[in-house]
Parts: C-alpha cells; sequence; structure tokens
C-alpha cells in the first residue's frame, strides 16, 4: 500500500474515534497509531480498552471492542462491512470507502453508547 493512501485512510479512520477523546484517555497519538481506553477499570485491574486504528503494512486496521462486549451491535451490519471484518471486533481497509466510513461511525457511535448505559463511560 502506498504511503499517501495508507495515510489517507488513517486519518479518515482516525476522525471516527476523536470525537471520543474527550470522555476517555487517549494512550496512543501517533502517526501510526491512535488508541482510546475508558475509565473503567475491569476486573483484571487494567482500563477497558474502546477502539483504536493504526497502520499495518498491507492495510489499515480499525478495533471497535464494544461490538466484542456486545455482538447484538453487528446484527444490522451491512454485507461489504461485514466483509471487512477480522476476527471480533477488527476492519481492515487499504483506502477510504465513505459508505463504509459513514456505517463504522454510526457503529462507533452506537458502541459508545453501548459503554455509556453499562456505566463504562459518561454519556
Amino acid at each position: 500500500m502506498d504511503a499517501d493512501r495508507a495515510r489517507a485512510t488513517f486519518d479518515a479512520l482516525k476522525k471516527l474515534l476523536v470525537p471520543y477523546a474527550k470522555k476517555m484517555t487517549v494512550v496512543h497519538d501517533t502517526p501510526e497509531r491512535y488508541y482510546l481506553d475508558t475509565d473503567h477499570i475491569m476486573t483484571n485491574g487494567k482500563p477497558l480498552f474502546f477502539g483504536s486504528v493504526g497502520i499495518r503494512k498491507r492495510y489499515i486496521s480499525y478495533h471497535l471492542m464494544p461490538v466484542y462486549v456486545e455482538p447484538k451491535l453487528l446484527c444490522d451490519l451491512s454485507t461489504p462491512l461485514n466483509k471487512r471484518m477480522q476476527g471480533k471486533s477488527c476492519f481492515n481497509f487499504t483506502s477510504v470507502d465513505v459508505g463504509l466510513f459513514a456505517e463504522l461511525a454510526e457503529l462507533t457511535q452506537r458502541g459508545f453508547a453501548l459503554y455509556a448505559d453499562r456505566g463504562y463511560v459518561e454519556s
């Protein structure tokens, strides 16, 4: 993947997470990685992960932990976005896709609402 396309994809995906940063802890904010934790401490003593975006060798990954915590969030997922899933909470992209990113933004918002309803973050 060329560097310009990777940068554009990373930046577009990062914009989906940035609005939630004021309610969470920014663990990483580098040119290759953006990572948010909640302030909720789990039984293992670590903060509950919310989401991240990272540049990999062949794709840009977008992790959204609320879909792992509550798989029902994925019930309405479109087939094209579902095809981007890798594992239980990761979506991989090689370029900007405005339609899928809009769907992912909505999924991220629903994930945040779920965390707020469960008391993991302040709404």
